[in-house]
């Protein structure tokens, strides 16, 4: 791993499987917290789950950042109240929000591969690269929404609520990953 990978990705390299396990359920942990920071809102709720999953692509780079989703989801859908508004079990994934949920997976796959490469790792291409990761989560909820109820509904209560948020939640991910990444690389070097 160079200097520029993603910063978990560099301090795990040659740590046993364990760590790395131990790494992906800490992530997916996080995700849960992030679903708990919520305004509700119908027919999907606000939260800061987008802002996480961004944040773990940024840190762990796309395979892990998407194991740590895929762990967090196997955990909802086992059950666990680990989603927005401690939801959990199988309806979530057939519900308004499965849209969205399926989003999560490609972004953070997505955003983390992109985000490995060291021309990418700066402030504006990062944000860029945050804010095409909202929009494919936006686009996943979208379509779910428009085949649950119709296109306007899905635009109108799916979609344009979450625009201002989304560009924020970008910018921050971006700030918390540039001040996060001497620690992370300092932190699991033990």
């Amino acid at each position: 791993m160079t200097a520029y990978a993603a910063p978990l990705n560099t301090a795990l390299a040659g740590r046993p499987l364990a760590w790395k396990l131990g790494v992906v359920l800490a992530g997916g942990w996080l995700l849960a917290a992030s679903s708990w920071i919520e305004a509700p809102m119908y027919p999907v709720p606000m939260t800061m789950q987008t802002f996480a999953v961004l944040l773990v692509a940024g840190l762990a780079g796309g395979r892990m950042a998407a194991a740590m989703v895929l762990a967090w989801l196997a955990q909802a859908l086992a059950g666990l109240p680990l989603l927005a508004g401690g939801a959990g079990g199988p309806a979530s994934f057939v519900g308004p929000t499965a849209g969205y949920l399926a989003g999560f997976v490609v972004a953070a796959a997505a955003c983390g591969w992109l985000t490995e490469r060291p021309a990418l790792r700066g402030w504006l291409p990062m944000t860029a690269i945050f804010l095409a990761g909202h929009a494919a989560i936006l686009a996943f909820g979208f379509a779910w929404l428009s085949y649950l109820f119709d296109a306007q509904t899905a635009w109108t209560a799916g979609v344009l609520p979450f625009l201002a948020g989304s560009v924020l939640k970008s910018i921050l991910a971006v700030a918390v990953i540039k001040l996060a990444e001497p620690w992370a690389r300092r932190a699991l070097r033990l």
